[in-house]
């Protein structure tokens, strides 16, 4: 066989595996659910661990869930996806998945603090 034919050969198959191991919308919602709990539970520092964790149980949740539906979207192409945030306006790329799994930026970071800053302001 020749190099071209074996690379072609190597090339579909990369691009079959990579369509049927496309990380699911639900995959990157988990994900994205857990970033957003480690984000918020660092933002608020309570000194008492216990009513944190309270708080999220009762509110932390459903303020994620509400995020996530209104300022989160997934692109899910069909050999990789990519999560976007939308905050007023302003759109920006923090992640991505391909091959089963979700990676997200370092950006998200950046990001999150951008807007609780906006929201302590409110």
């Amino acid at each position: 066989m020749s190099k071209t034919r074996i690379f072609a050969l190597v090339g579909i198959v990369v691009l079959i595996a990579a369509f049927l191991t496309n990380p699911s919308q639900e995959r990157h919602e988990e994900v994205l659910r857990a970033k957003a709990k480690e984000l918020l539970t660092s933002q608020l520092d309570y000194k008492h661990e216990d009513a944190m964790q309270l708080g999220m149980m009762l509110f932390g949740d459903r303020v994620i869930d509400e995020f996530l539906v209104n300022n989160v979207h997934i692109k899910n192409y069909y050999l990789f996806s990519l999560i976007e945030i939308r905050w007023q306006a302003d759109a920006q790329v923090v992640g991505g998945g391909a091959f089963g799994m979700v990676w997200l930026s370092p950006k998200i970071d950046e990001e999150a603090d951008k807007i609780i800053r906006i929201l302590k302001d409110l």
